[in-house]
């Protein structure tokens, strides 16, 4: 399987605290699902955000390491990228659902305007396309001029991963996507990566081992700041290589 992206040998630390992140390297395959697994604190949400520089909008950051986006060599991390052109080509989806205070239409339209398209046809084929990739279109083409709020959890969440995809982004991240959602939004959002994952390639943070098992291609397992292991997730579910993979996948710690 080709892949995506490469990280390599990165470190990330805010400039007055201790090294969060600790010399991590992994691939990330093309159009596949990548899980990243481990207890609270051990630096998944800070690696899934290092992908789109989201860091920098919170202070003074230290990066080390590359990552490296193919097949055109571009290093997200670099210091002469500006974190916007990262953002353009990196989607993400956060834990709780947050579609901006907008109608349905406009919260998938609204990246393509900011990148100022304006031809109408085209952005009515992008709205309508987003939300069949999301699973959604069947649910709300016929109140696309609704307020996003009236949305229930689970089609609110779906509309952001179609406000994502609108704007074809070369990787989706997904940050704990379901964790705020009941069980049977969840079985959506599950069902909809293997269909989404034809089209973009998908990171995805959680919690929930289940879920990593069930709707990932690879896992990775951290552990304070450390990549502990990663492989095919089949392999690290049944056959994990390491001690602290199999003691946090059967529940003796974290």
């Amino acid at each position: 399987m080709k892949i995506k992206a490469e990280v390599k040998n990165l470190n990330f630390s805010y400039t007055s605290e201790k090294t969060i992140l600790k010399n991590v390297s992994l691939p990330i395959h093309e159009n596949a699902v990548t899980a990243l697994i481990g207890p609270s604190g051990c630096g998944k949400t800070t690696l899934l955000r290092c992908f789109n520089r989201m860091h920098d909008l919170y202070g003074e950051v230290k990066y080390s390491g590359q990552i490296i986006l193919q097949p055109s060599g571009f290093d997200i991390l670099s210091k002469s990228v500006d974190p916007l052109e990262v953002r353009l080509k990196i989607g993400m989806v956060f834990q709780k659902p947050n579609p901006f205070p907008k109608s349905i239409y406009e919260n998938v339209a609204y990246g393509l305007k900011v990148r100022g398209i304006r031809k109408k046809s085209f952005i009515d084929d992008k709205v309508e396309d987003s939300l069949k990739k999301a699973g959604l279109w069947s649910e709300v083409s016929d109140r696309l001029n609704t307020a996003a709020s009236s949305l229930s959890g689970g089609q609110q969440q779906r509309l952001c991963i179609a406000r994502a995809l609108a704007v074809e982004p070369e990787i989706l991240l997904l940050d704990e996507p379901t964790s705020a959602l009941d069980p049977i939004s969840t079985a959506h959002i599950e069902e909809l990566l293997g269909e989404l994952k034809k089209t973009v390639t998908i990171l995805m943070v959680t919690h929930n081992l289940h879920q990593a098992g069930r709707s990932s291609d690879y896992t990775a397992f951290m552990y304070l700041g450390d990549l502990i292991e990663f492989g095919e997730s089949t392999q690290v579910f049944t056959n994990p290589q390491q001690e602290r993979t199999e003691n946090y996948i059967t529940g003796r710690f974290g």
